[in-house]
């Protein structure tokens, strides 16, 4: 029999159809996906704890189907090859899920923070597949290395602990800035009229920096980059709220006026040029609500895709990440 034809449809499901581990204390790769399938900190519509498993399920577009001689992506306007060396030679690895404990958002985030922590000592950055926003304080917690997170929403997520509220996907910027080995927040893409103006006051007032949609135009993606320490250590919160609706219609708390693809592509690929990015994690896309295409999970896929690709070859990842082929190949 020939090379198989692997259509989109067809095989086993995993992220770009990468191989599996889910005994990470075997982990060998140089990026580890991670779903954590949680909704219990939604505050409206549940269902985006459905995203991981969809979000996987479209990575499969972007994976087989066309037969080509290299495995990774051609951008056909930079006229360059991307993400060839870690598809090629299995450096991305699909770990799984999260392993969520229902009615008890204590123990799945304990469990989250303890498979990131694996994750990072094995060498690997983690790219995690949400769930609700309120997640992404167990992740960044995992981390040890002072850094920036670039936090992009419509919302600023930053809403006071009332009636002990914590696990909230309204919170989770206020819970990742008490944590000592982060140095700032960048809030980016915020426009929602129901902002509360002492969210947004507490934020700054912790040493965050805001920038709204409107003034991410002003800016341009260089100027966005220009917020980070160059090379610094950073990690990345994309809600794909922050999208304008139009184009994301499966998302539980949609705003007006968001960021087009182009825009909120190119603001993270100045990113990943400017700073070393360290992890990264997509949010709230709710299969429950989305269109019949599924489009809301297809751009989250295609913007973790072309995100990835720029972070690579960022010099201090690829320093810490040497070209090398897996074990056993």
């Amino acid at each position: 029999m020939g090379d198989r034809l692997d259509l989109p449809f067809t095989g086993l499901v995993s992220f770009l159809r990468a191989p599996t581990c889910t005994n990470l204390a075997e982990l060998d790769a140089d990026v580890a996906v991670l779903g954590f399938p949680s909704d219990e900190g939604t505050g409206w519509l549940p269902g985006a704890r459905l995203g991981p498993r969809r979000l996987r399920e479209l990575s499969m577009r972007f994976a087989g189907g066309t037969p080509q001689s290299r495995g990774g992506f051609w951008d056909i306007d930079e006229g360059l090859r991307f993400l060839d060396y870690e598809l090629e030679n299995r450096r991305i690895v699909d770990c799984g899920d999260v392993d969520v404990i229902y009615t008890r958002p204590d123990q799945s985030w304990d469990n989250a923070t303890g498979m990131v922590r694996t994750i990072l000592d094995r060498g690997a950055m983690p790219v995690v597949l949400g769930g609700d926003h309120g997640i992404s304080y167990s992740i960044v917690r995992a981390f040890s290395e002072r850094l920036t997170v670039v936090h992009f929403d419509a919302h600023v997520d930053y809403q006071p602990f009332v009636h002990g509220v914590i696990h909230s996907h309204g919170n989770p910027m206020r819970m990742i800035a008490t944590l000592d080995h982060v140095e700032r927040i960048i809030q980016v893409g915020i426009r929602s009229f129901r902002t509360h103006e002492e969210d947004a006051s507490d934020s700054i007032r912790d040493g965050n920096a805001i920038v709204t949609a409107r003034d991410l135009r002003r800016r341009g993606p260089e100027g966005l980059a220009a917020l980070l320490p160059k090379d610094g250590a950073v990690y990345v919160s994309i809600d794909v709220d922050v999208l304008d609706p139009s184009i994301v219609p499966g998302t539980s708390a949609p705003e007006p006026s968001g960021l087009s693809y182009d825009e909120l592509r190119d603001a993270l690929i100045a990113i990943a040029r400017r700073a070393h990015v360290i992890g990264l994690d997509l949010v709230e896309v709710n299969p429950m609500i989305d269109n019949a295409a599924q489009l809301t999970s297809f751009i989250g896929v295609q913007l973790i895709v072309e995100f990835l690709a720029r972070i690579v070859e960022h010099p201090v990842y690829r320093q810490s990440h040497p070209l090398r082929p897996a074990s056993g190949s």
